[in-house]
């Protein structure tokens, strides 16, 4: 376990919470309401703000209820909230439903936030890449 900061801008909103012992992704809510069209995308706020611990970031990742029920997805999937970053985590909602407009209340669960242990990374310039059984082979290269 590891301590997150946690500023709720918005105090009427629930803190980012665990629905289940177990799960990798905290709950976090819609600070307005919204209505997306279909094809539609909005960003809406979240009512809170976080401060990592060096070494972790956080990333937004969609809820699979609102993906099956109403195509409801994130743009950014998934987001990334730096350790450095203090202000509120906003996502990029969007209506993949040809037909049907969603509408989202206010306090409703719209994504799920998972904390990560991450690494930097010192990048060494070479003038070529040891070979690899995979090579360059890129989409779609290891077939069906």
């Amino acid at each position: 376990m590891i301590e997150v900061l946690i500023h709720r801008l918005d105090p009427g909103l629930p803190a980012p919470s665990y629905a289940h012992p177990g799960d990798a992704g905290a709950d976090l809510c819609t600070a307005e309401d919204v209505e997306l069209l279909p094809g539609e995308r909005a960003i809406v706020g979240t009512g809170v703000a976080i401060a990592l611990p060096e070494g972790y970031a956080a990333f937004v990742h969609p809820r699979s209820g609102l993906a099956a029920k109403y195509g409801v997805t994130l743009v950014n999937a998934p987001g990334t909230v730096d350790a450095g970053y203090r202000g509120q985590i906003r996502v990029t909602l969007l209506n993949t439903d040809s037909k049907q407009a969603v509408r989202l209340r206010r306090g409703d669960r719209v994504a799920q936030l998972v904390i990560q242990r991450v690494e930097r990374a010192t990048f060494h310039e070479v003038d070529r890449l040891p070979e690899s059984a995979r090579g360059a082979g890129g989409f779609g290269s290891t077939g069906r």
